[in-house]
C-alpha cells in the first residue's frame, strides 16, 4: 500500500468497523435462545443468523434495512427449527440506533479527520446511521446509505456514488482509501473498483467469521489493523514522519 499521507479520503463501513453490530444483534438473538430452549453461545447465534442477513439484503435490495433485519431473524428462526414473533423481528430492526460504538471509534474518527475528509458507505437506512452518530460523534464529508443507492454491498452501488462523490470532495480515485472489518461486504467489491483498502480485523482474538458470511470472490487490502485505535496510531506516525 502507499504511504498513508497520499491519501485524501477516506470511506469508512460503518457496522462492524465502528459499531459493533455483532453486539447489537446478539443483544437481541440471545434472550430469544434462551426463551426457545437454544443451548447456542454468541457466536454460534451469528454464525446462524449471518447467511439469511446476506440474503435478505441480495434478494430485497430497497427494503429498508430494519426490514432486513426482521428477515434475517426469521429465516434464522426457520434455519434453528424456532419461531420468531413478528415483535421479536421487529425488535431487531428497531435496535440499530441502540447498538453500541466500539470504544476507540470516536476518538480515532476525530484523529483522523485532521488529514482526511471522511465518507460513510454503510448497508443502513438514514435514521439508523443519525442514532449510530449520536455514539460515534463524526463530521462527514459526505455519507452514502443502503437507503440511497437502493442496494447492500457487496452489490457494486455503494462503490459506483462513491467514485461519483470523488470529484466534489476534490479527490481522485487513488486518493481514497476504504477502511472496512467485513471482507465479503467491503474488500470484494473494493478490490472489484480498483479501491485501496484496510482492513480493520476486529475479530482477530476470535475464530471464524461471526455475523459475516465467508467471502467466496477474492479480496485484498493494502494493511491489517485489529482496532480503529491502531489505524489511527499508524496514520498519526505517518504525517508525523513528514
Amino acid at each position: 500500500m502507499r504511504d498513508l499521507t497520499e491519501y485524501r479520503v477516506l470511506s469508512f463501513d460503518v457496522y462492524g468497523t465502528l459499531i459493533d453490530w455483532e453486539g447489537g444483534i446478539a443483544a437481541v438473538l440471545r434472550p430469544w435462545a434462551r426463551e426457545q430452549g437454544l443451548a447456542l453461545n454468541d457466536d454460534e447465534l451469528l454464525v446462524a443468523y449471518a447467511e439469511g442477513e446476506a440474503a435478505a439484503a441480495r434478494e430485497h435490495p430497497a427494503a429498508r434495512y430494519p426490514d432486513v433485519l426482521a428477515a434475517a431473524f426469521r429465516a434464522t428462526g426457520e434455519k434453528l427449527g424456532r419461531p420468531v414473533s413478528p415483535q421479536r423481528a421487529a425488535r431487531l430492526g428497531e435496535s440499530v440506533p441502540q447498538w453500541p460504538a466500539f470504544p476507540d471509534s470516536p476518538a480515532a474518527l476525530t484523529a483522523l479527520a485532521r488529514h482526511y475528509d471522511l465518507v460513510i458507505l454503510s448497508n443502513v437506512h438514514r435514521a439508523g446511521f443519525a442514532g449510530s452518530n449520536e455514539r460515534l460523534h463524526g463530521e462527514f464529508a459526505a455519507i452514502i446509505t443502503a437507503e440511497d443507492v437502493g442496494a447492500y454491498k457487496p452489490a457494486d452501488h455503494h462503490f459506483e456514488a462513491l467514485k461519483a462523490a470523488l470529484p466534489g470532495l476534490g479527490a481522485a480515485p487513488e486518493q481514497l482509501l476504504h477502511v472496512a472489518q467485513s471482507l465479503f461486504h467491503d474488500h470484494v467489491p473494493a478490490r472489484r473498483h480498483g479501491l485501496d483498502s484496510v482492513w480493520i480485523n476486529r475479530r482477530h482474538d476470535r475464530p471464524g467469521w461471526g455475523a459475516t458470511p465467508q467471502p467466496e470472490e477474492q479480496w485484498s487490502y493494502g494493511a491489517e489493523y485489529p482496532s480503529m485505535e491502531a489505524f489511527a496510531a499508524a496514520v498519526a506516525a505517518a504525517f508525523g514522519r513528514q
